[in-house]
């Protein structure tokens, strides 16, 4: 992996692979929210989902690019909790059996700490 490249920039998969729900309070409708709510769609009584994130074959409505080639978040500034909670494998020097898992849904291979040297 090139030095400069960054592992995720690339990945989008934990995007394209899990449902993102969250407290109704952190969409922009909310006083404090940041989440475009329509971006979003009611889920429970006290919770909300990205669009796109709901359904069997998940890929958020934000996230824009290709998985595993050139990805973005589209709302990267203002993306929910779970959305920040994210961890790639070895970012933080431990796997994320979620960032593998996705990853390997994509056919992409999973992180291991040399993709962080140098970081």
């Amino acid at each position: 992996m090139s030095p400069l490249a960054h592992p995720c920039l690339a990945c989008g998969a934990c995007c394209a692979a899990f449902r993102v729900a969250f407290h109704w309070s952190e969409a922009n409708d909310a006083p404090g929210g940041t989440v475009p709510v329509d971006l979003t769609v009611a889920l429970r009584t006290h919770e909300r989902a990205m669009r796109g994130t709901d359904s069997t074959s998940p890929h958020c409505i934000a996230l824009e690019g290709k998985v595993g080639e050139a990805t973005r978040c589209c709302i990267y500034h203002a993306r929910p909790s779970p959305c920040r909670s994210v961890q790639a494998s070895w970012e933080n020097g431990a796997a994320d059996p979620h960032c593998d898992r996705a990853r390997q849904r994509y056919g992409l291979p999973v992180l291991t700490a040399d993709d962080w040297v140098g970081r």
